[in-house]
């Protein structure tokens, strides 16, 4: 893959602006983190139980816990995850904020509320497609294929619930591909064409991020980034059909 395109100015321009932008958002971010590990810790009891008896775990799979420490440790993780969550979400409202006032809409507040109604809409859609379709395939996939090699299958509870979560989180994330996209293309950042132009660069990390997140496998990596970018794509063809995005460059 070529990748002397990411070195032009205009895309290092864009990514300075998004690095300011963050840091400038810092002790928000950090706050926010911090809420979600407050009330992540205590939530974590009740959803290990939850999860325990959801129905998720595979035939002869058995859950078991290896240290003193690990639910304690989980508890940190589940707390870390509510937190970035948190954070995610946030930074999508305030970017809403900032691409109505940069592109000057009479009403930007207005534009806010839309943006949180849809990306709780798209967080519920991730989480429906995480919990209904990728999570069990994945956990039957993954205990049938060590029950098949004639392996022991016990799972460690932070493994287990680590997973679950994980795989949740990042559909959740993953999911506001396209209020992201509409979002950049609204604010005049970056227009259709140049984004069009970084199209297999943004597949290649999302194929990379969602290796990340799944089994090592070609289904799984598959299932988790294949809807990423279909939504990525869809923004762009709505973007394209609504004209919301003028190339402001031309």
């Amino acid at each position: 893959m070529d990748v002397k395109p990411l070195m032009d100015p205009e895309v290092r321009n864009f990514l300075d602006q998004i690095t300011s932008h963050i840091r400038s958002r810092l002790k928000m971010i950090v706050v926010l983190f911090l809420l979600g590990l407050m009330l992540g810790i205590p939530l974590a009891y009740r959803l290990t139980e939850w999860l325990l008896n959801a129905g998720l775990i595979p035939d002869d799979v058995n859950i078991i816990v290896l240290t003193p420490v690990e639910f304690i440790m989980l508890q940190v993780r589940v707390g870390a995850w509510v937190g970035v969550g948190l954070a995610v979400f946030c930074l999508i409202i305030d970017g809403a904020w900032k691409s109505g006032l940069t592109s000057k809409s009479p009403k930007p507040g207005r534009l806010v509320i839309l943006t949180a109604i849809f990306s709780i809409i798209l967080a519920i859609a991730g989480l429906l497609y995480s919990w209904y379709l990728l999570t069990p395939m994945l956990l039957e996939y993954l205990a049938s294929d060590a029950q098949s090699a004639g392996l022991s299958t016990e799972w460690r509870l932070s493994s287990f619930i680590g997973f679950i979560v994980s795989l949740c989180l990042v559909c959740i994330i993953g999911f506001q591909a396209p209020l992201v996209t509409l979002l950049t293309l609204k604010s005049g950042a970056v227009d259709r064409v140049t984004l069009l132009s970084y199209r297999k660069h943004i597949w290649f990390v999302t194929f990379v991020l969602g290796a990340a997140f799944s089994p090592p496998d070609p289904l799984s990596l598959f299932l988790v980034s294949i809807p990423i970018i279909l939504l990525f794509e869809a923004a762009i063809i709505w973007d394209s059909i609504t004209g919301g995005s003028t190339d402001v460059n031309s």
